[in-house]
């Protein structure tokens, strides 16, 4: 039999009990506001493969699915593979690894394209709705890439106050730049933590810029459109595999710093909108070695669905009688996130 399945207010309920509250974010999270944009198997419609050549493209087809992080994993298996088989420099090796460079290069332009072009594409209801979401939370940290998070919180007019609004980033001392720029000196406050990074995100060596609209006037997407066009591409952790993923994480200070933060964090945690798969790992051990007291885990549909019986599986190995953790369940619905 499936757990007990909450509702959303139930779960909130339960975690007044904690002094501070935080929300982990998954695909869920945007995927609720349009599935027909933000869902693996969108982007795998609206994408140009022209980038990952004819391989990385066959290899959706052989593998029967649409998920980008399935195909870049098992083309990156296969590279390893073959190196141990062939050496590192048989050709096909270099072909499977460019086809795994060119799939992230599509995956992040893909989501740029087709992302919603401005913020009024979010009506004030939905953002209200998503304000009132947020504000049961002392911090956020989210999985997604997309503005839909940082265009919310911008809208201070509409629905409640946040807790949650600082991501670390301030203006540069001279004040001219066009951009907002993030330092570790900075981040003592910081209570958003973008931990694969986003599209407005840029690594520019010395520095991490965010690109911004109060700054510039113009819109972020034509910004990052821009930018694309002329190859630089976005702060993005789009690994196939945990461990890779990580390996990215920790190549950057700001990630890093994300990534190191969550197990602080004590109290309760909502789990919204996520798989709980194996391509995060590395997320899911944090939480395992956290200090949080207690785990809130959206299930959206079925609750005895395959899908979901793997969530709550997944979900039950996160509890730790020796710090008196526990994990309960929440009907994702039932949060309303965008109305």
């Amino acid at each position: 039999m499936p757990a007990h399945i909450l509702t959303f207010e139930d779960a909130l309920s339960a975690a007044s009990n904690y002094s501070k509250v935080h929300l982990v974010a998954g695909n869920g999270f945007s995927i609720a506001f349009r599935a027909d944009i933000f869902a693996y198997g969108a982007l795998f419609e609206r994408a140009d493969f022209r980038d990952a050549g004819e391989l990385g493209r066959l290899a959706f087809e052989a593998l029967d699915t649409r998920d980008f992080e399935v195909v870049m994993r098992a083309l990156r298996d296969a590279a390893m593979i073959l190196s141990a088989y062939r050496g590192a420099g048989f050709p096909l090796v270099s072909e499977l690894e460019r086809a795994v460079d060119g799939l992230r290069k599509v995956l992040v332009a893909t989501i740029a394209t087709h992302h919603p072009d401005h913020p009024n594409e979010v009506s004030p209801a939905q953002y209200q709705a998503c304000r009132t979401f947020l504000s049961h939370f002392d911090s956020v940290y989210t999985l997604n890439y997309d503005l839909l998070l940082y265009w919310t919180i911008m809208q201070k007019d509409v629905g409640p106050r946040l807790k949650v609004g600082d991501d670390g980033f301030r203006t540069p001392e001279d004040g001219k730049a066009s951009y907002v720029s993030w330092e570790v000196e900075n981040s003592d406050r910081q209570n958003v933590f973008y931990l694969h990074g986003a599209l407005h995100l840029f690594d520019a060596g010395a520095e991490l810029q965010k690109y911004t609209w109060i700054n510039t006037g113009r819109r972020l997407t034509d910004q990052i459109r821009e930018a694309l066009e002329a190859s630089y591409y976005p702060l993005i952790v789009a690994e196939g595999r945990s461990d890779q993923k990580k390996t990215k994480i920790m190549h950057s200070n700001y990630l890093s710093r994300a990534y190191r933060s969550l197990p602080k964090v004590a109290g309760a945690i909502f789990l919204h909108g996520h798989s709980l798969g194996d391509n995060d790992d590395h997320i899911l051990r944090l939480i395992r070695l956290g200090r949080t007291r207690h785990l809130f885990v959206s299930i959206f549909g079925d609750p005895d669905s395959p899908p979901n019986r793997h969530i709550m599986a997944r979900a039950q190995s996160l509890q730790d009688k020796r710090r008196a953790r526990r994990v309960e369940f929440y009907d994702a619905a039932s949060a309303r996130v965008w109305g």
